[in-house]
């Protein structure tokens, strides 16, 4: 028997090479070249000849002429997963949402479909990870009772597909796309050809026929998708679970979403009965103290639309000949360039010191306009003395030691006062026109005037 042709495919560009490479010849990204089976040319050549009437040609049109009509929405009946996907489930639209083993992407799906179903749309859920009746005991112990969702227990393309035009379902789940298989191609389920070959063919599904499609996918254990770069492009709305399996709270955020905000967020609470929608996400970000403690400042950040009270905490200890740096929820090199800029602009030395900066919660903050609150809490713990009661800062810092605006300054303010905090900090292109009640603002240009004004506060 002849030996099966192999060649190595990139797993970001989909790339291919006849060899293994350290380095991808399409691409240049490093050790992403996976080996597979070469399929032969006969059958797969032609296997889109069938899915052809499916994208009907379009007459030119000027794009003046086009009418632009709102997408409808349908909510699934979990608000926070509404407000990630911009406000339900579209028509045609394709999700994938991927996150950690057991963070609870199939319970969340699971709560979703029934609550479409019992509002009158056709769902099919397809499992290629469990039974039916394992599903049916997930479903019995979220008290889904008398569920009406049809459950396809089934890892083969074609006959998922088969099964999706017999139906008819508003709304499919496919749980999940590293187990699903098509047999025009002989390599194994959850290789970069399988994933990107049956994530095609459920997408133009999705386009043609308007059902909408949503794909679960594995992770890596670096946190990525697992599988080709190129199934983040084809879909219309990327969600990721975030969170600490061993926490009760569990984030959604949307990465990519055509049909509504980018990096918006969703907060979910795991419970007995699955996962319910947190809507004061704030709350459990800030720490109850007793009385004000050094080192703790309060950042009113921006997660999509939607501002939220996240508490930095920072300690400063002596260290040893190599002081180090740590930081959790922020990223670290940032944060060694915020030392940087308080040494230099501030006068604040802390090079022979150990420094720990975290973000309350679990939560992960990217956004720059952290800079300032990271900043007063370092320098709140390096004095040994705390911030005022009821204190917000907010506000990205440059190099040259200037303080800049945060954008939606206005609505952190708002979210602020709302929430009892009664001074802020905050940049001076930030300061509101008319006064807010209940909250004493303080405009400030660069850091060490933040830092002064600090320091006379406390």
């Amino acid at each position: 028997m002849a030996k099966d042709k192999t060649q190595y495919t990139c797993s970001e560009c989909g790339g291919t090479s006849p060899k293994w490479l350290g380095k991808c010849p399409s691409c240049n990204a490093w050790n992403t070249l996976v080996e597979g089976a070469v399929e032969s040319g006969g059958p797969v050549k032609n296997r889109y000849a069938g899915m052809a009437a499916l994208a009907p040609s379009a007459e030119v049109a000027t794009l003046s002429d086009i009418e632009a009509a709102e997408v409808p929405r349908t909510p699934t009946g979990q608000e926070e997963l509404d407000r990630v996907l911009g406000g339900g489930i579209v028509e045609g639209g394709v999700v994938l949402i991927g996150g950690d083993p057991g963070i609870g992407k199939s319970t969340l799906l699971l709560q979703a479909m029934d609550g479409l179903q019992r509002s009158g749309l056709n769902t099919l859920y397809v499992t290629g990870e469990e039974s039916g009746a394992q599903v049916a005991l997930r479903s019995r112990r979220l008290g889904l009772d008398k569920s009406q969702v049809q459950v396809l227990a089934e890892t083969q393309l074609e006959k998922v597909l088969a099964t999706v035009d017999k139906l008819q379902p508003a709304v499919v789940v496919m749980d999940s796309i590293q187990t699903v298989y098509s047999e025009q191609l002989t390599s194994a389920p959850g290789s970069v050809a399988q994933v990107r070959e049956c994530a095609a063919h459920l997408t133009r599904m999705a386009k043609a026929t308007g059902t909408a499609v949503v794909l679960v996918g594995h992770v890596t254990k670096e946190g990525a998708l697992a599988g080709p770069r190129v199934l983040e492009h084809m879909v219309d709305t990327v969600l990721y679970f975030e969170g600490d399996t061993h926490s009760t709270y569990r984030l959604v955020r949307a990465i990519k979403n055509r049909f509504g905000a980018v990096n918006e967020i969703g907060v979910f609470a795991m419970t007995e009965k699955g996962l319910k929608g947190v809507s004061n996400p704030s709350a459990i970000f800030l720490s109850q103290h007793a009385e004000p403690v050094p080192g703790s400042c309060v950042l009113v950040t921006l997660e999509g639309t939607r501002p939220m009270l996240v508490e930095i905490q920072a300690l400063v200890d002596s260290g040893g000949p190599s002081p180090r740096r740590l930081s959790v929820g922020l990223e670290r090199d940032r944060l060694a360039m915020l030392l940087a800029v308080l040494h230099r602009h501030a006068g604040v030395a802390c090079m022979d010191q150990d420094v720990f900066v975290n973000a309350v919660g679990g939560v992960r903050i990217s956004e720059p306009a952290a800079d300032l609150a990271v900043m007063l809490s370092i320098q709140s713990s390096l004095r040994g003395k705390p911030l005022p009661a009821g204190f917000v800062a907010f506000g990205e810092v440059g190099l040259a030691g200037e303080v800049r605006p945060a954008p939606r300054g206005q609505e952190r303010l708002k979210e602020a006062a709302k929430l009892g905090f009664s001074v802020a900090v905050i940049p001076k292109a930030n300061a509101p026109k008319k006064p807010i009640e209940g909250l004493t603002v303080h405009a400030v240009e660069r850091v060490d005037e933040a830092i002064s004004l600090v320091r006379a506060l406390s």
